[in-house]
This record gives C-alpha cells, sequence and structure tokens, in this order.
C-alpha cells in the first residue's frame, strides 16, 4: 500500500506546479512557511523521488515531430526493450499497457526523416521487437505540465499564476546563441539558478545571467513540477483513442480541457484523431469519467481505452517500480 503524501508536501507540490521556479522566499508567502522549511521539505521530497521539477523541449513546437509509438514484444522480451528505449533519448516516454500494446512510446525527433529512422531502422532491430503502429501528432492541446493537484486556495494560485509570468518574462523573444547545455542542465533540475547553472555548463554566471530570461521568454522549454502519482493519489493511468467529426473538434477539445483529471489531449493521424491520458483515484473514478464525457461529449466514440500498468519513464525520467524518479534522466538532446 503506498503512503499518501502529506497535506503540506500536496501544497509545495502544487506551488510548484504553478510557478516552477518561483524563490523559497515568495512560495513562503503563498504558503504561509518560512523559506528554509520549504526548502527542506523540497529537498526531501526530490530526494526520495516523490516529485521533481524538470525543463524539456516544448512539444508544441512546429519544428518537432511528436509520435506516439505502440510496440508489441516478444514475452520474454520485453524487459530488455523496455531497457533498450528508457536510454534512447528520442523516447521520451515509455509505458507498459494492460491491453492492446505491449509499450506506449512517445517520441521526440526533429523532422520525419528522423522518424522514420527511429520506427523503420532502429526499432526494428531491437532484439524482441515484434511489431510497431505509429500515430503522428497534428496538435497538442493539453501536456502534463497543466495538469495540477488542486489543493491550494484561489487566491494562492493566482499569486503563484503571477510569480510564474514574472519568470517567463515577454514571450516570443530571441533565444541564446547555443542553448543546448543550459537547457540539459535544466532538464535534470528545473530549479537551478543562474550561478548554478553557470557551474554546471562551464559559462561565466554573467553571461548566463543575461541567457537565462532570454531562454526562459523564447517558447523553447516547457518547465513542469511532477510527482510520484501513486504515493499522490492518483495510481490509474488511462488513455483513449477516440473519433469525433471534424466540424466537433475544437469544441471538444475546449470541454476536455475542463477535466481535472487531463493529462494529454493530443490530435492524431490515424483511423482515431483524438487521444487523451487522464488520471484517476479508482477505477470506479475512471469509469465515471468515460460516463460524463459521454454525456457531454455524446459525439465522440472512443474506440480503445488502455489502462497504463507501469511508467519506465517519464518526459526522460527513469522512474522505478513504484512510479518514483530514480535520479537519471535521458536527455533529449534536440538543441544539439
Amino acid at each position: 500500500m503506498h503512503r499518501l503524501l502529506e497535506d503540506p508536501d500536496l501544497a509545495l507540490i502544487h506551488a510548484l506546479q504553478i510557478a516552477p521556479r518561483v524563490s523559497w522566499a515568495q512560495a513562503g508567502q503563498v504558503l504561509g512557511a518560512s523559506p528554509a522549511a520549504l526548502a527542506e521539505r523540497w529537498a526531501r521530497l526530490r530526494g526520495s523521488g516523490l516529485a521533481w521539477v524538470t525543463a524539456h523541449v516544448n512539444a508544441s513546437r512546429p519544428d518537432l515531430i511528436v509520435a506516439f509509438v505502440e510496440v508489441d514484444c516478444l514475452p520474454e522480451a520485453r524487459p530488455d526493450v523496455v531497457r533498450h528505449l528508457c536510454q534512447d533519448p528520442r523516447a521520451v516516454t515509455v509505458e507498459e499497457a494492460a491491453r492492446g500494446r505491449d509499450l506506449q512510446v512517445t517520441v521526440m525527433v526533429r523532422d520525419l526523416r528522423a522518424l522514420t529512422r527511429f520506427v523503420l531502422e532502429d526499432l526494428p532491430r531491437v532484439p524482441g521487437v515484434r511489431q510497431t503502429r505509429s500515430r503522428l501528432a497534428t496538435g497538442l492541446h493539453f501536456e502534463a505540465s497543466r495538469w495540477r493537484l488542486d489543493v491550494l486556495e484561489p487566491a494562492q494560485v493566482r499569486s503563484l499564476a503571477a510569480v510564474a509570468g514574472q519568470h517567463r518574462g515577454e514571450p516570443g523573444g530571441t533565444p541564446p546563441r547555443d542553448p543546448g547545455p543550459l537547457m540539459e542542465a535544466l532538464a535534470v533540475d528545473g530549479r537551478l539558478a543562474a550561478s548554478d547553472l553557470a557551474r554546471r555548463t562551464g559559462r561565466n554566471a554573467a553571461t548566463v545571467r543575461r541567457q537565462l530570461p532570454r531562454l526562459l521568454a523564447s517558447g523553447r522549454l516547457t518547465f513542469r513540477c511532477e510527482v510520484a502519482q501513486f504515493d499522490a493519489g492518483y495510481p490509474v493511468s488511462c488513455n483513449w483513442l477516440a473519433r469525433v467529426p471534424v466540424e466537433e473538434h475544437a469544441r471538444t477539445v475546449q470541454a476536455l480541457a475542463t477535466l481535472p483529471e487531463l493529462r494529454l489531449c493530443v490530435s492524431t493521424t490515424g483511423e482515431t484523431n483524438i487521444m487523451l491520458t487522464a488520471w484517476t483515484r479508482s477505477l470506479a473514478h475512471l469509469l465515471s469519467l468515460e460516463r460524463l464525457m459521454g454525456e457531454r461529449l455524446p459525439w465522440l466514440s472512443i474506440v480503445d481505452s488502455s489502462v497504463t500498468l507501469r511508467v519506465a519513464k517519464r518526459m526522460g525520467w527513469l522512474l522505478d517500480d513504484e512510479g518514483r524518479c530514480t535520479g537519471e534522466v535521458v536527455v533529449n538532446r534536440l538543441e544539439a
């Protein structure tokens, strides 16, 4: 039985979901705790793999390709295939499914040629891979950096959202030259200050202080505070493949984005044109969610649903069997 996180843990994680780079002094004013206490609590959460702040390449960028690759394996080879994919930086997320596919792999690459190499050349060469099927993302409408624990008061949420806006700066800026090393360091720890980034990258501290705001404002990065889902009380993760009429697409996406359980909503190629992921507290809650979607969106046809049994890798971070981060991250070096 998993130990659920305590209320102060959940409040801190929720705060960092909203403002991943908030200072402990600013967070303390909102949460009513001392900066030292918050820093100590965060160190414990991060050190035990219960929560972590990371940064990854913005999957909404039009110059990138995101695909969802279903992989069927020979039964005895499945663990080896998982280990292989966990070390491949192109496979940013690796999930083991209950039905319909052995693995679902989220792939992020530069272009269609790179995806072709991964799917048609490299993946079939992995011992034990039997078959693959791919869906390409044609529109990312909601992703996990927007998912919230929803434990803070509305006034606290507003205060933290204002802080997050200050950290992002004016959007649309030009990124600094050679942002790759900074992005890689922030992937390992999204809360690193400019001085720490300078040490990690071997750059001058003053240079990094100039470059960091430009990088944050450029939109190249997405920050997210992740949490061990079992310990947070959301043990069930489900992926749905659905089909909606083209004329109802925009209204469908808008309605789905209001679901507090939603972790992912993306338009895709293939026989289905919408893919959803949600975290719920129980299988019964999962059924209620499907019933709610059926009532509110009668034109949405769910073609396939599959519960995730285990996540081996989530946006580069390797997870253990308890769903906690191991401290190892395989960085997708798209900026290299």
